[in-house]
């Protein structure tokens, strides 16, 4: 009796385990493969070389003022790491939170200070992933002074590239239009050139 409900035992997991830990990734990872290739893929955004710079999934760090820099990370210990997505964890009591929040704010007001109005709050605060790609395209055309400034070019010029490269919501009511910040130092590089400058 022992013996015969053991064996069940054993079989019923290993066919759950063939069937859901290798037949169903692999039927779903092959029908992505299909029907989203790039997506599939990692959503990787190429240089002209055809190599890869990042992935527009993904958020990466852009310190130098002619470029569009995104949300704050909390994800490993420098930050924007892929591999230890995560926010801070910081309550709206904690003093760390509260310090860092002051230092980002301070930091944005010196280095943006032709932008219109208050900072966007967006802009320190991070996400709950740490990785957010996008920003409101409020939040992006916040920091076109400096960028216009930064590559010598006319406000007006870079507000168009943001403005050109505002998504809209998914399906047409999912969230909300966003900007994603590759995308649009991408294009800014085609416009204008790229930035030499040394980061900051």
């Amino acid at each position: 009796m022992m013996r015969r409900e053991l064996v069940t035992a054993v079989r019923t997991t290993l066919v759950t385990l063939a069937v859901t830990g290798l037949a169903y990734p692999l039927l779903t990872t092959a029908v992505a493969a299909v029907l989203f290739p790039e997506r599939a893929a990692g959503s990787l955004i190429a240089d002209g070389a055809g190599d890869p710079i990042g992935s527009e999934l993904i958020a990466q760090p852009f310190a130098r003022p002619g470029y569009l820099q995104p949300r704050p990370s909390a994800a490993g210990e420098k930050g924007y790491d892929a591999a230890g997505s995560s926010g801070s964890n910081l309550g709206p009591t904690s003093k760390a939170l509260r310090e860092r929040a002051e230092k980002e704010l301070q930091r944005l007001q010196e280095e943006n200070r032709n932008a219109p109005g208050p900072v966007p709050a967006e802009l320190i605060t991070t996400s709950a992933s740490g990785l957010d790609p996008h920003l409101s395209p409020e939040a992006a055309l916040w920091q076109a002074p400096r960028i216009a400034r930064a590559r010598n070019v006319d406000e007006a010029r870079v507000r168009t590239v943001i403005e050109a490269n505002v998504e809209g919501r998914d399906l047409l009511v999912l969230g909300e239009p966003r900007v994603n910040v590759l995308r649009v130092n991408r294009a800014l590089d085609r416009h204008f050139g790229k930035v030499t400058s040394a980061a900051r």
